[in-house]
């Protein structure tokens, strides 16, 4: 039996993904947590039986997200494996999370045939992308599009939704002058000079998409 940790800010997609766990063969839900601290909580405490694969959605309204989340998590003695379950699919998304930690990237309409195989997959230590997700990574690859790191890529798509310095910091717990670093550094990258010019090189090369 592999048990499972449901990670989503949506009570009903908590509710429907456990749903779906339940019914299938081998596999059993024991907890759910609202953002990623939730989910480190009861890691830690013990509150839920050590599950062996984790589905972590990304964007998770105020709380922490999912990348901070799988990081954190994967760092952890005797780790269960994070299975990134989500509706974003920009390469900065997806690099964000396979270089936190996580073992694999499905998309949100997955059939829940291809949702049972991952997570088999992933309880095994294999990586699994979904189709559309791995097509996305060898075009970049071919693409030679401006290589951010994973952070400066979920900055870039922080600005993009328009939020400030602090608003960043905060959502990513770490200073404004650790954000201010990552714009200059971002901006070198890009060959601009200002946030709008670094959301409209993002934009054109495919690193964030249009909300």
């Amino acid at each position: 039996m592999i048990r499972i940790l449901i990670v989503d800010d949506h009570p009903v997609v908590r509710r429907g993904l456990r749903a779906m766990v339940d019914d299938l063969p081998e596999l059993e839900a024991v907890g759910e947590a609202a953002d990623g601290a939730e989910a480190l909580r009861l890691l830690a405490d013990g509150a839920v039986p050590h599950p062996g694969v984790v589905l972590m959605d990304l964007q998770m309204g105020a709380g922490m997200h999912g990348v901070e989340a799988t990081r954190r998590i994967t760092a952890l003695p005797d780790p269960p494996a994070v299975l990134i379950l989500t509706t974003y699919s920009t390469d900065a998304d997806i690099l964000a999370a396979v270089e936190a930690g996580a073992t694999g990237y499905l998309l949100k309409d997955a059939p829940p045939e291809e949702v049972a195989a991952a997570v088999r997959c992933a309880a095994r230590g294999e990586t699994v992308l979904a189709p559309p997700v791995a097509a996305r990574l060898l075009g970049r690859v071919r693409s030679g599009r401006p290589a951010l790191s994973p952070r400066e890529g979920e900055i870039l798509r922080l600005l993009a939704e328009g939020l400030a310095n602090k608003q960043i910091s905060r959502r990513l717990f770490i200073s404004e002058a650790t954000v201010k670093t990552h714009l200059v550094h971002i901006y070198d990258k890009l060959d601009v000079d200002s946030r709008t010019g670094a959301i409209a090189a993002g934009l054109s090369s495919g690193l964030i998409r249009a909300s």
